[in-house]
């Protein structure tokens, strides 16, 4: 790879709040695929074995596979420069509101109404209101609030120690902001340590948490993916300290599309392979390997292309962004409440997904808008 710095980007951060606009529609692709699907795991599903379910079935594997690391990532960008404006206390406060609130809303008003459907079987069981309203189900897709607040609060604390230790020694603990920051290269090498560091941590994780594993009591659908949330998360934290976004060349995002594209079928053979009764030792190596391959690739290979093509934040871009977060909070009830407005209807399980995530997409984003007008409520969301 070349190591020579690319231009720019016009917009400085247009383009991360563009991912982020894209991302959030792939959250409500993931759920409504898992609507229809061959896997069913959401809140309402009409699961299909039908080649369109198994497509969609294969669409959630994908996602998987990096679209949640990359959140993390792209979340552990602004972290570093928020805790040097409002200092560590202040920051670790504001993420408990802004994280917190919402985990705690969702949790005593939208987790149950997304289960009020099994509420007659439990409730001719002879189950009380109360002991159900307060007992069924769990976060939902709001375990990535819980992941990324703990991780905040784990680097507040950590720049918070490292501040009382310099003073201590009596040494000032300048931190450079991230927008002085000179772009440092992004070197194969260093591309490479990550990919390795990843698929070190994966392999050797999933002795202790296979994949499929579910956490019941915090509601963690996807602990297997545990090393890959926590060390993209970090490396948004040295990405932003370190200018590597902007470092990034387009021939490297051009490589990195390619070996996304051509990682992504060993990814998906071997990961079949690693999840099958009496799997050896090197084929879950690989298949770890060939995983954190295609994860880092799409994500600076995505990177790139939006830096470098979809930069610019016209009006409604703009206006999605500051919603998105709103959008991921809100959509179970938007998607559930337009799949069963659909369930009468007759058709194809591919054919069933586009249309609700056609309906819902626009409804997510409308209800979102309306929403964070309500006085008070844009603080939190």
């Amino acid at each position: 790879m070349t190591t020579t710095v690319a231009r720019p980007a016009t917009t400085r951060l247009g383009y991360v709040d563009n991912l982020r606009i894209l991302l959030t529609v792939l959250v409500l692709a993931h759920h409504s695929a898992l609507t229809y699907g061959a896997l069913p795991l959401w809140y309402w599903t009409e699961p299909s074995t039908s080649p369109s379910g198994v497509a969609l079935m294969l669409l959630v594997v994908v996602n998987q596979l990096y679209f949640m690391g990359f959140f993390f990532l792209l979340s552990g960008l602004f972290v570093p420069g928020s805790v040097d404006r409002k200092g560590p206390g202040a920051f670790a406060r504001d993420r408990l509101v802004r994280l917190g609130i919402p985990l705690v809303a969702f949790w005593l008003v939208a987790r149950p109404v997304l289960h009020l459907p099994e509420w007659p079987e439990r409730s001719a069981e002879g189950e009380s209101l109360l002991h159900f309203w307060f007992t069924v189900g769990d976060a939902g897709p709001l375990w990535f609030l819980e992941v990324l607040l703990v991780m905040s609060l784990v680097y507040a604390a950590f720049r918070a120690l490292r501040t009382r230790l310099a003073a201590r020694s009596g040494v000032v603990d300048a931190v450079l902001p991230a927008a002085d920051v000179e772009p440092r290269p992004v070197r194969f090498r260093a591309v490479a340590g990550l990919v390795a560091l990843l698929t070190v941590a994966t392999f050797l994780w999933r002795f202790l948490v296979p994949a499929g594993t579910y956490w019941q009591l915090a509601g963690l659908p996807s602990p297997a993916y545990l090393p890959q949330y926590v060390i993209l998360f970090v490396t948004g934290l040295l990405a932003a300290r370190r200018g590597w976004l902007t470092a990034l060349t387009v021939r490297q995002g051009r490589l990195a599309l390619v070996m996304a594209l051509v990682s992504l079928v060993l990814a998906l053979g071997t990961s079949a392979l690693a999840t099958a009764p009496g799997a050896g030792v090197l084929v879950q190596l690989v298949a770890s390997l060939a995983e954190n391959v295609f994860a880092v690739s799409m994500v600076l290979a995505l990177l790139v292309l939006f830096r470098e093509r979809f930069s610019a934040q016209p009006a409604w871009a703009r206006t999605a962004a500051r919603d998105s977060f709103a959008v991921y909070v809100i959509h179970p009830l938007v998607l559930v409440g337009v799949a069963m407005l659909l369930a009468p209807l007759t058709a194809p399980a591919g054919v069933k997904f586009l249309i609700l995530l056609a309906l819902s997409v626009p409804l997510c984003w409308g209800f979102a808008h309306l929403l964070r007008r309500v006085p008070g409520v844009s603080r939190v969301l």
